[in-house]
């Protein structure tokens, strides 16, 4: 298939890697065979896929990989589900205000 992909792998130790390949996969079985010693996913296999998304243009793929990449495990994990309500939620800063209120 052709096109780029923006992928997230979901880590031996419960962190998350989003990275941009145009075969995911190929890439995630790198990912678990250890090709390369110094990537972040080597000491943290196995790596499970948990998100990808196609698109046709390298550059927008870029664009929403280095995205991905400033968001935080709380907003990953509700891409991951598909709760786009806690991802507008948690762009605005309301988990901050709900966590507080919740103390």
């Amino acid at each position: 298939m052709e096109g780029y992909f923006v992928y997230m792998l979901f880590c031996r130790d419960g962190s998350y890697y989003v990275g941009i390949t145009n075969d995911v996969e190929r890439r995630v079985w790198e990912h678990n065979e250890g090709f390369d010693e110094d990537s972040y996913t080597f000491s943290r296999r196995p790596v499970v896929l948990v998100y990808s998304t196609a698109f046709d243009y390298v550059g927008d793929a870029i664009d929403w990989e280095k995205k991905l990449k400033r968001w935080s495990r709380r907003k990953k994990a509700a891409l991951i589900r598909g709760d786009w309500k806690m991802i507008g939620k948690f762009a605005r800063g309301s988990h901050k205000h709900e966590r507080s209120s919740n103390r």
